[in-house]
C-alpha cells in the first residue's frame, strides 16, 4: 500500500499577485531590478485622489494581507515586502513553477538562493 503524500502548503501569492511580482521584478529596459528597491508605484494626477499612489488590485491584496508595505514618504511611492512577503517570495522563488530560474536569476542570488557569480562554494 502506497503512502498519501502530505497536502502542499497553502500558495502565498495568488496568480494574479505572482504575475504581478514577475512584471515588477523582470528586466526593464536592460536594467534588472532588485528586491530592495521595492516597486515603483505611480500617482494620481488629478481627481479626489491627486497625489496618492495608484496601487494595483494584487498589490492592494499584498498589502491587506501584510506580505508588502507602502511607503509613501517619498516623492515617487514604493512598494516593499514586510518579513513575511520575505519569506513568501522566497519559497515562490524557490520553485520553479512559478519562477523561471534563470530569468530570475538576479532575484534569487539577492534572496540567498543562488550563489553570486564567480563566488565558488568552499569544499
Amino acid at each position: 500500500m502506497s503512502e498519501a503524500k502530505p497536502p502542499a502548503p497553502p500558495a502565498p501569492f495568488t496568480p494574479a499577485e505572482r504575475d504581478y511580482i514577475r512584471r515588477e521584478l523582470d528586466m526593464f529596459f536592460s536594467t534588472l531590478p532588485s528586491v530592495a528597491e521595492g516597486f515603483h508605484l505611480k500617482t494620481w494626477r488629478g481627481g479626489m485622489q491627486a497625489g496618492q499612489p495608484k496601487v494595483p488590485q494584487a498589490a492592494a491584496g499584498l498589502l491587506e494581507r501584510g506580505l508588502m508595505r507602502l511607503d509613501a514618504t517619498t516623492r515617487w511611492p514604493r512598494l516593499f515586502f514586510t518579513d513575511a512577503g520575505l519569506a513568501a517570495l522566497q519559497t515562490m522563488m524557490a520553485d520553479r513553477r512559478f519562477a523561471d530560474p534563470a530569468k530570475f536569476a538576479h532575484v534569487r542570488q539577492e534572496l540567498g538562493l543562488d550563489p553570486a557569480p564567480g563566488h565558488a562554494e568552499e569544499p
